[in-house]
């Protein structure tokens, strides 16, 4: 079974080989996270849940997987270039940490607007920001110009096969932990996290139903599976500022052709899930890693009869870097 299913993900940018050398690659740097449970959360539901807690991973997000393992791949003349990025949220800093741990400096472009936890995560783990404005044109222009002065090797958030692979090891870790895994549900935005996921989780068992958590206010990666073809949106509207980005080139295909469906939730939603993590499960999380919960309470789910099997489900909680000024002026606002 896995070996007719690893054999078919060789059209991907990664398979359950890289994921694999991945794991052995961070092993030593990255933390096994815990999966929690709860019987009040299991009986609002309906359903065995266990999460995932990449809220406790370092830089408090799942982001460093990816990241650390770009970041070894290297051969030491790249290494010794450094790495740059682009990145609003979690990539940044989980990139400076894992250049920090190779002794490589780290150029980070940052748009004016990101959450202020998240740069000062930057720049504790010894990341260079440059400033950029809030577009990606103008992200992509700023990084080309830094990549350009300093010959640093490129180090994109999501759209990476090296990216992709890191982020793959969550399933590898959980399918350990909770063999009885029937269904994962896993935030989507620009793809990496659930492409990784998905290639694990389809190749070691492919009848692991794998879906995908989106907020409505950017729901592209829903618009996108139900047409059959990229979908950009014009602007982006959400409280879960990880979830904003589309989908990329490499993460497309996986995501076409690996993942079960696409729940979309209200931001209301998100908000009333990130005060369930908090008050039940005894965790903080930010927005994007409360969707998940957020998604299998959703009336979409519960009353969609595709689901009705997805008895024992993991829930992958990405992150865990909130910024509470944003969410104090949402629940004053009353999203």
């Amino acid at each position: 079974m896995e070996g007719k299913a690893q054999a078919s993900s060789s059209m991907y940018a990664a398979d359950l080989s890289s994921i694999k050398a991945a794991q052995d690659r961070i092993s030593s740097h990255a933390h096994k996270t815990p999966v929690l449970s709860s019987e009040t959360l299991d009986a609002l539901s309906g359903r065995k849940l266990y999460f995932k807690c990449e809220c406790f991973q370092k830089g408090g997000a799942f982001k460093f997987r990816g990241a650390c393992n770009a970041v070894f791949s290297l051969t030491d003349d790249e290494a010794a270039r450094g790495v740059i990025t682009h990145s609003s949220g979690n990539h940044a800093a989980a990139l400076s940490l894992a250049a920090k741990l190779r002794g490589i400096p780290a150029h980070i472009v940052i748009p004016k607007n990101a959450p202020k936890c998240k740069v000062e995560n930057v720049i504790r783990y010894g990341g260079q920001v440059i400033w950029s404005e809030a577009t990606m044109q103008s992200r992509e222009e700023v990084a080309a110009k830094v990549l350009k002065d300093t010959g640093a090797v490129l180090i994109h958030p999501y759209n990476d096969g090296r990216i992709i692979s890191g982020q793959g090891t969550i399933y590898l870790e959980l399918s350990e932990q909770i063999p009885q895994i029937d269904t994962i549900i896993v935030p989507i935005s620009g793809g990496g996290l659930i492409s990784g996921v998905a290639l694990a989780a389809k190749s070691i068992n492919p009848s692991v139903r794998v879906l995908a958590a989106e907020p409505k206010g950017a729901d592209d990666a829903a618009q996108s599976k139900k047409a059959g073809t990229v979908i950009t949106l014009p602007e982006t509207k959400t409280i879960a500022d990880g979830l904003r980005a589309s989908l990329g080139s490499f993460t497309w295909p996986v995501v076409r052709d690996l993942v079960d469906g696409i729940i979309v939730v209200e931001d209301r939603e998100i908000i009333e899930a990130m005060r369930l993590c908090y008050e039940v499960l005894k965790v903080a999380v930010e927005p994007s890693g409360a969707i998940g919960l957020a998604a299998v309470l959703s009336e979409s789910f519960r009353n969609n009869p595709s689901w009705d099997g997805c008895k024992n489900v993991g829930i992958v909680v990405s992150g865990g870097n909130v910024d509470l000024d944003v969410m104090w002026k949402s629940l004053k606002n009353g999203v």
